[in-house]
């Protein structure tokens, strides 16, 4: 039972993953000094001993949450993390939001459902054949802007039902906004810091490269694999049988809370009556390392 509540990984897969890469001398933060292990190249190399313990407890802390009935938002609008991040939600059955954050996602959710209830009723619309039919040209292609609009924008989050119980986070100096709207609010925050973001405003802050595809792979397998865990162990706990859903994600047995708050009214009033009581992207040059491979050199943006 032990080894089904770990995310096993190696130092091997960190380092052939780049993890280890930060970016250029003149661009570190100073808040990141104690998890820098020295630079190559005026690069700065991230020290994995400390990476190793901090990814191990923002793992297990992952898995608490999740087994808790907790959800989990993925956050990552860069070129390279955009992909990723929506794979990462659908294997784990969570939510994600990969195109751009907008101001008041979490902070001002009202609006935010309403604008998901209208991507709902635009959807159904638009699968209505005669609906469409009685539409004219024109108007036709307005709703479709409008869908593709919002479906860009909250499509990711438009099952999530409210808000979320952890964020995690790839490149929080792209994703500030996000970072403060948690903070705000107190949702606990799990993200990758590289050597030129501040570690100080992170619940769970992993010591890492945000840009190489590969360690962003990683990352993402490790917190995917950390969720699953979690949701056996939820529904180890509450009996129920694991499922999966039709596009290939996995069911966690949770209703979204306005619909369950709906049903177990429903649930209480017929009770009642039948008792009467109750990029910015960085260009990366590549520079020969002193072990002959080849290392990733981040430098500032033109």
């Amino acid at each position: 039972m032990a080894t089904k509540q770990q995310t096993p990984f190696t130092m091997r897969q960190l380092l052939e993953a780049g993890v280890h890469f930060g970016h250029h001398v003149r661009r570190w933060n100073p808040k990141m000094k104690p998890y820098i292990y020295g630079t190559r190249n005026n690069i700065h190399i991230l020290d994995l001993e400390k990476t190793v313990p901090l990814l191990n407890e923002a793992l297990t802390a992952l898995r608490t949450i999740v087994a808790a009935g907790g959800r989990v938002l993925f956050v990552g609008t860069k070129r390279q993390a955009a992909e990723k991040i929506s794979e990462a939600a659908a294997r784990s059955g969570q939510y994600f939001v990969n195109h751009r954050w907008l101001g008041g996602m979490l902070t001002n959710w009202k609006t935010v459902s309403n604008s998901i209830k209208r991507l709902h009723e635009l959807d159904a619309q638009l699968a209505n054949d005669e609906m469409r039919k009685a539409l004219t040209k024109k108007e036709l292609l307005q709703l479709t802007r409008e869908y593709e609009k919002l479906e860009r924008a909250l499509g990711g989050i438009k099952e999530m039902g409210g808000l979320p119980d952890a964020l995690f986070i790839l490149d929080i100096n792209k994703e500030d906004l996000a970072v403060a709207e948690a903070r705000k609010l107190g949702i606990p925050v799990f993200a990758v810091v590289d050597t030129n973001c501040d570690p100080d405003q992170i619940d769970f802050p992993v010591p890492g490269n945000d840009d190489a595809s590969r360690a962003i792979a990683l990352y993402c397998d490790l917190f995917v694999a950390a969720i699953l865990q979690g949701l056996e162990m939820e529904l180890a706990t509450s009996g129920k049988d694991t499922g999966t859903r039709e596009d290939g994600g996995v069911l966690t047995g949770k209703k979204a809370p306005a619909k369950a708050k709906k049903e177990e009214k429903k649930v209480a009033e017929d009770a009642a009556s039948e008792e009467k009581p109750a990029d910015d992207a960085d260009a990366k040059a590549a520079v020969p390392a002193a072990d002959g491979e080849e290392v990733k050199a981040k430098t500032a943006s033109a």
